[in-house]
């Protein structure tokens, strides 16, 4: 190996450092390379600290479990708009969705969602023309039905719907922006 004054393929000359052995470009690139390396290992860090990755890690090290009863109406509505959300966005589930609204929603509320639909020309369940990314559901109390918050996650924007159920006979008979008594 010899160190002599030659073009480089980019067109940079290098020169003879006789002290250590090494061309001013190969000294070039290898401060290039730990200042690479300090900024990777710098956003690495700083990732870390904000807890971004950690969700990733968590989800991909970790088997994730959902649970429930049918007996637990947040659970119900919860099982409703999963599988809602899923018939409305796979090919041909239009009949399950049907389904699905005879069964979980009452006879006289699936009529009023029907004329809401009409009137708005949107889902009734979703209240939206789309479909969403995701969805939450969470208790919100009452004492003689149950009423819970949906959020509906459409990309980067959410919307919160209330959706009441009877105690009894577990189906819902209202969904909207507000409550029933608020209604």
């Amino acid at each position: 190996m010899t160190s002599d004054n030659s073009m480089t393929s980019n067109n940079s000359t290098t020169s003879d450092n006789s002290a250590t052995g090494k061309s001013s470009t190969t000294r070039f690139r290898t401060a290039r390379f730990r200042t690479a390396r300090r900024r990777t290992a710098v956003a690495a860090g700083l990732a870390l600290a904000l807890g971004l990755g950690v969700t990733a890690q968590a989800s991909a090290g970790s088997p994730r479990s959902v649970s429930g009863k049918p007996s637990d109406n947040i659970t119900r509505i919860a099982d409703f708009y999963g599988a809602y959300i899923d018939a409305v966005t796979d090919e041909g589930g239009g009949k399950l969705a049907d389904e699905l609204r005879k069964h979980y929603l009452t006879p006289a509320f699936q009529k009023e969602l029907a004329a809401w639909e009409d009137k708005n020309h949107a889902n009734g369940v979703l209240q939206a023309q789309n479909v969403p990314l995701a969805w939450k559901v969470t208790d919100n109390g009452t004492a003689n039905y149950t009423e819970a918050v949906v959020t509906l996650t459409w990309g980067s924007d959410t919307t919160q719907l209330i959706v009441d159920m009877t105690r009894g006979t577990h189906k819902i008979f209202h969904i909207g922006t507000k409550g029933v008594e608020a209604g």
